[in-house]
C-alpha cells in the first residue's frame, strides 16, 4: 500500500507540471510543505486549466501541505486524518497554488494504480 500523492498541473498550452508528494521526506527531496511552493515557481505565470491530485487520499491530512510531519517538534500533536478528505485536499492545493478550489480534482487511488493518459 502507498501513502503518496501526485499533483499534476495542466497548463493551457497543453504542458504538464507535476510533483510526487510523500508523507515523509525522502532524502534529497522536498518535504510535503515545500511541494506546492515549488510547483507554483515552476508554473510561473503560465495559465492553468486544471490540477489533478491522485493517490492515497485517506493517508493525507490537508495540513500536511502547509506543515510537514517532520516539522512538528517533540510534544506537538501531528494531525492525523480521520478518513479521506478530498475536499480539504482540494482546498489546500488550490490555496497553495493560488487557484480556485474548482480547478482542483482529487481522486483516491490507494494502491498506486494510476492511469497515465
Amino acid at each position: 500500500m502507498t501513502s503518496c500523492l501526485t499533483v499534476t498541473v495542466r497548463l493551457r498550452d497543453g504542458g504538464l507540471v507535476g510533483a510526487h508528494a510523500s508523507l515523509f521526506q525522502v532524502p534529497g527531496e522536498l518535504r510535503s510543505d515545500e511541494i506546492l511552493p515549488a510547483l507554483l515557481r515552476l508554473v510561473g505565470t503560465r495559465p492553468v486549466t486544471a490540477v489533478e491530485v491522485r493517490g492515497a487520499v485517506g493517508a493525507w491530512h490537508p495540513g500536511y501541505f502547509t506543515k510537514a510531519i517532520e516539522s512538528y517538534g517533540e510534544g506537538e500533536q501531528v494531525p492525523v486524518p480521520a478518513g479521506p478528505d478530498p475536499d480539504g485536499l482540494a482546498r489546500a492545493v488550490s490555496q497553495g497554488l493560488g487557484l480556485s478550489a474548482g480547478a482542483v480534482t482529487v481522486e483516491d487511488v490507494p494502491d498506486g494504480d494510476q492511469i497515465v493518459s
